[in-house]
């Protein structure tokens, strides 16, 4: 894999991706940006102990531009998008409305941003700076294909993309997680059609962690061993809700799945991270995720179709350890699942899911596994 990293107009880092070495990545960005400035900052919850962002620049992202107007199209044609070139096989940038970034603090207009907090009355109000990284990784230039498209070969690319990625995003000042993830579809809430997926580097460790790593904690003092090994042994000693087994990677639709369809993917040697992954496990990996991702998308054929007329919308998210935690009692895996239920209908997280986090799931685990595996490519 040959890395080439270069600045956009405005100064914003653009990374290069290729399987050839041989490749030369040097046009330059001709648009006249100004610098942008990043308006991030996170507060603490106090009743549910965890942080939140707060990121109003946001709200004037670009928001379903058309086709001819992609910015993570190639530039062609004299019409100039976030990435120069006039092809690329795999890029990744610097959102230009990050969530987090490095250079929050410079704009906070909190306190000293320690995170000290202020009071205001009897509760101590604990806010600071928005500090951190978040990255668009474009997955191909082509606008109409999907994650799903891709050969074995540019699945491998984007997967030591991200592995190359956690490792340079762990290793920078104040960050203490990474989070790589798809997000597909509009019922999903995305606002660029063109296939990508982001990258987020978190100032503080994600509440879903912090939680797996509490229950990890504790049924390694309750039993003695790791939650997430004897998770996967009871789920590969389960075969009616195996979706695809192989030599080095299992996927499954948990006992306890929350959504209609949800299928987590899970190495069976334990690593913490993406950088961990052997050679063996890496070469595998392409042909197992895109055998998942291309039965998703044949989920909800109606009858006589070949193909789904609306192509099926998912997330796609990889948990990873804490940066810096290579003994942690997290397991490295990857959870894809999408908010349809069925042929025109969505799971919608309503009063029980949204006020109380309690999941009603409409469709068994089982069933779904079943319908998963009947739906092979």
């Amino acid at each position: 894999m040959k890395k080439t990293t270069t600045k956009l107009a405005d100064g914003r880092e653009l990374i290069y991706y290729d399987a050839d070495d041989t490749v030369v990545r040097d046009t330059a960005d001709p648009r006249p940006l100004e610098p942008t400035s990043s308006l991030s900052e996170i507060r603490h919850d106090p009743v549910l102990d965890e942080w939140v962002a707060i990121a109003a620049h946001r709200q004037g992202r670009i928001y379903h531009p058309p086709a001819d107007e992609c910015p993570l199209c190639p530039s062609r044609d004299g019409r100039q998008s976030e990435i120069p070139a006039a092809d690329y096989q795999v890029a990744v940038f610097e959102n230009r409305f990050p969530s987090l970034a490095f250079d929050a603090a410079a704009h906070y207009e909190g306190d000293d941003g320690t995170g000290s907090g202020r009071t205001e009355g009897p509760l101590p109000h604990r806010g600071r700076p928005g500090v951190g990284r978040c990255e668009v990784v474009c997955f191909t230039p082509e606008h109409d294909h999907a994650f799903a498209d891709l050969t074995e070969e540019r699945a491998r690319l984007v997967l030591d993309t991200w592995t190359d990625r956690t490792a340079e995003l762990s290793a920078m000042p104040g960050v203490e997680q990474v989070f790589c993830f798809e997000n597909r579809g509009a019922e999903i809430g995305v606002t660029l059609g063109h296939p990508h997926g982001q990258i987020y580097a978190y100032p503080f460790t994600t509440p879903r962690t912090a939680r797996m790593l509490t229950t990890a904690a504790a049924h390694r003092t309750r039993t003695g061993r790791n939650l997430f090994e004897d998770l996967l042994a009871a789920e590969r000693a389960t075969p009616e809700r195996v979706v695809i087994a192989g030599s080095h990677w299992t996927a499954f639709v948990p006992y306890a799945a929350h959504w209609p369809y949800e299928v987590h993917l899970y190495p069976h040697r334990r690593v913490p991270d993406l950088t961990a992954l052997n050679e063996a496990e890496r070469a595998e990996f392409p042909a197992i995720y895109l055998d998942l991702l291309r039965r998703f998308d044949r989920l909800f054929l109606e009858e006589g179709q070949t193909v789904q007329t609306s192509p099926t919308p998912y997330i796609a998210a990889w948990h990873q350890a804490p940066a810096g935690r290579a003994d942690s009692e997290l397991a490295l895996h990857l959870e894809l699942f999408t908010i349809r239920r069925t042929v025109g209908k969505l799971k919608y997280l309503a009063g029980s899911e949204s006020g109380m986090d309690v999941f009603i799931n409409d469709v068994s685990p089982e069933r779904a596994a079943q319908r998963l595996r009947e739906v092979a490519p």
